[in-house]
């Protein structure tokens, strides 16, 4: 075995063969397409999250009475169920095809349906009509969103230089946040220039619309990346599976199990500030009840601390190891629980901000070694489609109903605090399938290594 040192990083991965080498150009441009593509699909994301929290209970499922929000927070997680087929789909089209093909056609397609929500009339207009197409977008959202993180993430982690898998693969995971932050920047300016009638009626819909400028943005830079090197070489070697879901099945089910379990606890607690739960307990439940725009503002920040709270730790990760952040992170989830739905509960604007924040913690620490965990936990020929049936799967039994779990606990309970013990509970599931976890941070991800 040979050590290979590169411009990029210190020669701490030793290689069985001598792998493709990557401009620093380029290092960049996959960088900012496969953040920036990231960004665009989570915009589209966050905005129908938070406008389903906030109102489309009253325009679309208005006919349920004291139901209507619950339906609309369900609606947030019906579309989970479709992400394990665009995974599958998509894994099939990444490991077969190549990664940029999966990065393309999930950003138009997330893109188009986003816009047709933002077109689509409401009950009042067409009635029954109206929830079942909304359901129709948002499933559409969910095929998008099951094959565009795997795409993304493993193109970064991919081209990463020696030693920096974990502060390259967090570059998609930040995108997430700054989706997040842009969609609700969106929405503060909406609802600090329209008032509650022109927000309801007309304003909700002028984000979902604007989607469509996103989608070009993305697709020019998207198309300007170059295929994984990693992939290239699958390709010239003829290594790639035939049907690299059936070699999943067979040899690789458990570790995809590990993984998606992982990533439970982390998708749960994010659900509570990107699904809109304490947003809309805030202005809705608090008493008196907040006013939308200033929580709208700490929700963006929560946004911005958790962007940095994701690369620190990715950049953490490459230092001391992924499985080691990871439990810091789940750790201070599990602890933080109660404490934090407390300060939910005060209702003021001041420990709301720091039940907001407080999320930020823990959500980077789990979220920034992701990508480059997955990817060093599956050989090259079946990556793509591993990771992206694990991160689907962990979204489903994670963050799929977890604003609608929280509502629901609340509601018979009759105290918000007594979500915390749910989320511990998931939490703690995912803290066990990190500790079975081998830790490969420092072990070859080239695929002529074997591994």
């Amino acid at each position: 075995m040979a050590s290979h040192s590169s411009a990029a990083g210190e020669p701490d991965i030793y290689h069985d063969s001598d792998a493709p080498t990557t401009a620093p150009t380029e290092y960049r441009r996959v960088a900012m397409a496969t953040m920036v593509g990231t960004t665009i699909e989570w915009y589209d994301f966050f905005i129908y999250a938070n406008v389903a929290a906030l109102l489309f209970g009253k325009l679309f499922f208005s006919g349920l009475g004291d139901w209507k929000d619950l339906v609309s927070f369900a609606t947030i997680g019906v579309s989970f169920f479709f992400r394990p087929a665009g995974a599958i789909a998509m894994g099939y089209v990444g490991d077969r095809y190549g990664r940029r093909m999966v990065l393309v056609f999930t950003l138009i397609l997330m893109g188009v349906a986003t816009a047709c929500v933002g077109l689509l009339p409401t009950t009042q207009s067409i009635g029954i009509a109206a929830p079942i197409l909304l359901i129709i977008l948002r499933c559409a959202q969910g095929f998008s969103a099951g094959g565009e993180w795997g795409g993304a993430a493993m193109l970064a982690v991919e081209h990463a230089p020696h030693g920096q898998r974990g502060k390259f693969g967090a570059y998609p995971q930040i995108g997430v946040p700054i989706g997040m932050m842009l969609a609700t920047a969106f929405l503060t300016v909406l609802s600090a220039t329209t008032t509650k009638e022109q927000f309801e009626s007309w304003g909700w819909r002028i984000p979902f619309v604007f989607s469509i400028v996103l989608v070009f943005v993305g697709h020019y830079i998207r198309s300007k990346v170059e295929e994984s090197s990693v992939f290239e070489e699958l390709k010239e070697a003829r290594e790639h599976s035939a049907v690299p879901q059936t070699t999943l099945v067979k040899h690789h089910l458990g570790d995809v199990i590990k993984a998606a379990a992982s990533f439970m606890g982390n998708n749960a607690l994010g659900y509570m500030l990107v699904g809109g739960f304490v947003l809309a307990y805030a202005t809705k439940s608090a008493k008196p009840p907040l006013a939308r725009t200033d929580v709208l503002l700490w929700v963006m920040a929560s946004a911005a601390l958790w962007l940095v709270t994701t690369m620190w730790a990715a950049i953490l990760s490459d230092k001391i190891g992924r499985k080691k952040v990871y439990i810091i992170g789940y750790v201070l989830m599990i602890l933080g629980m109660v404490p934090m739905f407390m300060a939910v509960k005060e209702g003021t604007l001041f420990w709301v901000a720091v039940a907001l924040l407080w999320i930020a913690v823990p959500e980077g620490l789990t979220y920034g070694p992701q990508s480059a965990m997955f990817a060093e936990a599956f050989p090259a020929h079946i990556r793509l489609s591993a990771v992206s049936f694990a991160y689907a799967i962990g979204a489903i039994f994670g963050g799929a109903f977890a604003p609608m779990i929280a509502e629901a606990i609340t509601k018979s309970t009759g105290s918000v605090v007594n979500v915390a013990w749910y989320l511990m509970g998931v939490a703690a599931i995912s803290l066990v399938a990190v500790l079975l976890f081998k830790d490969r941070t420092n072990e070859p991800l080239h695929t002529m290594s074997g591994h």
